[in-house]
């Protein structure tokens, strides 16, 4: 299979005040959030610049990166940042839309301030599956993302602090 190259072109990026997260758009892409109005989550994708190295892009395997998982995993089987491509996606909660300033407040994103935003899709409740299988050592995490915050995360990763 022949590798093919692609052109990302950020849209915006994360921006942090204090506790509060919000994904600023470029000044001329304001109009792509009209209609987001009533979404109460949203898809953002991302790019993990902090891990975009090449030696990083040629990691495929990490060694027991969970206390119950198995001694090695490939990394599509991990939320790593580090992959062939750094690209990431958040389900995160909306917390207000300005249209006219071009930021979207978020409750939460797992990404750092300055991080570039590749794209920005609306949560559709029928995206859920209702039979779906996980591996054993991942399976008593929380089904339910609003029970993910109160899941002592900590305590599954095996280089845990």
């Amino acid at each position: 299979m022949q590798e093919t190259k692609f052109q990302v072109t950020s849209i915006g990026e994360v921006v942090a005040d204090g506790e509060m997260f919000a994904i600023q758009l470029n000044p001329k892409l304001r109009s792509v959030m009209k209609g987001l109005q009533g979404f109460s989550h949203l898809q953002v994708y991302w790019w993990a610049h902090e891990n975009d190295k090449q030696q990083l892009r040629k990691v495929y395997t990490v060694s027991k990166p969970y206390k119950k998982g198995p001694a090695e995993l490939g990394i599509f089987a991990t939320r790593s940042p580090i992959r062939p491509n750094p690209l990431a996606m958040t389900l995160v909660p909306v917390t207000f839309l300005d249209e006219d300033a071009g930021r979207i407040g978020l409750a939460f994103i797992d990404a750092f301030p300055g991080t570039p935003v590749l794209d920005i899709k609306p949560y559709y409740g029928w995206e859920r599956v209702k039979e779906y299988s996980l591996p054993v050592w991942c399976s008593h995490w929380p089904a339910w993302y609003e029970d993910s915050a109160n899941f002592d995360w900590e305590a599954e990763f095996e280089n845990a602090k």
